[in-house]
């Protein structure tokens, strides 16, 4: 296919899909807006194997939240945002994406690229299945830091079902990844892309609890991601981290520290 036409059909696609996931209710009209220059680009400028791990990411974290929407409904005050992603969201997920594609349009033959792009899509869907099904755990969080029982939803809480869920989000990537790159084996490339997906959302973890954002509101008394308003319409007082580190800043340190732990791993395994 000639790369033009690579790129038209990309972008036809990404529109479409993106649309179909605003009507479904997945993506905000901004999120849909950057989601598909962002599937386009990855279609027009990579091909079909980086359209493939980015869609199942979207399809597999979006199903979850639809399905886990309503018990993560009553922790939404705690969240910045809602389970419909906006276009920040779309950033934070898949901008580092759309940077190493263009580094592979420019060094196609650099199969390392490819393999920290399929690191930091692990470690976001591994970030986004944690959370969409911790909060189904019986038992509550703990601090990663500390080991602390905290309260659900907290930044920086971790449980055992999470973390399980987190290894089999990174799982699925990696097993995709794998089975489209198979230049030094199926093997090497899904233990490199699941293990830095894991750890990417446990690096996460870690930034939510240490360094992120987080909120009190002084008339609900509940730590939130929320500012400058609680969802009760009060304004929220900031109680640790750096300002400008919100969530979205967060998940794209996921995304990279996935991505670099990736190619690491790949290079010396291989």
């Amino acid at each position: 296919m000639p790369p033009w036409l690579q790129l038209v059909v990309g972008f036809a696609l990404g529109v479409t899909l993106s649309a179909l996931a605003c009507w479904a209710g997945a993506l905000t009209r901004s999120g849909a807006l950057a989601a598909a220059l962002l599937g386009g680009l990855l279609f027009g400028l990579g091909g079909l194997g980086w359209a493939v791990l980015l869609l199942l990411f979207f399809i597999t974290s979006s199903g979850l939240s639809h399905l886990s929407g309503r018990r993560k409904a009553a922790l939404a005050e705690q969240f910045a945002k809602g389970s419909r992603r906006d276009w920040g969201q779309v950033a934070a997920n898949g901008g580092l994406g759309l940077l190493l594609v263009l580094v592979y349009a420019l060094w196609p033959d650099q199969a390392w690229v490819w393999v920290a792009y399929a690191g930091s899509l692990a470690a976001v869907n591994a970030d986004t299945w944690a959370t969409e099904l911790g909060v189904l755990s019986k038992t509550p969080p703990r601090l990663i830091t500390n080991g602390k029982v905290v309260a659900r939803g907290t930044s920086g809480g971790v449980s055992l079902l999470g973390t399980l869920a987190a290894l089999g989000g990174a799982l699925v990537i990696g097993l995709a990844a794998g089975w489209l790159l198979q230049e030094t084996g199926i093997v090497v490339t899904v233990l490199a892309v699941s293990l830095a997906g894991l750890a990417g959302s446990l690096f996460d973890s870690w930034l939510g609890a240490t360094l992120q954002a987080i909120y009190v509101c002084p008339r609900c008394q509940k730590e939130t991601e929320r500012h400058p308003l609680h969802t009760c319409g009060t304004p929220t007082v900031q109680v640790r981290g750096w300002k400008w580190l919100n969530n979205d800043l967060v998940n794209v340190g996921c995304a990279m520290f996935g991505a670099l732990l990736a190619a690491g791993l790949w290079l010396w395994l291989r």
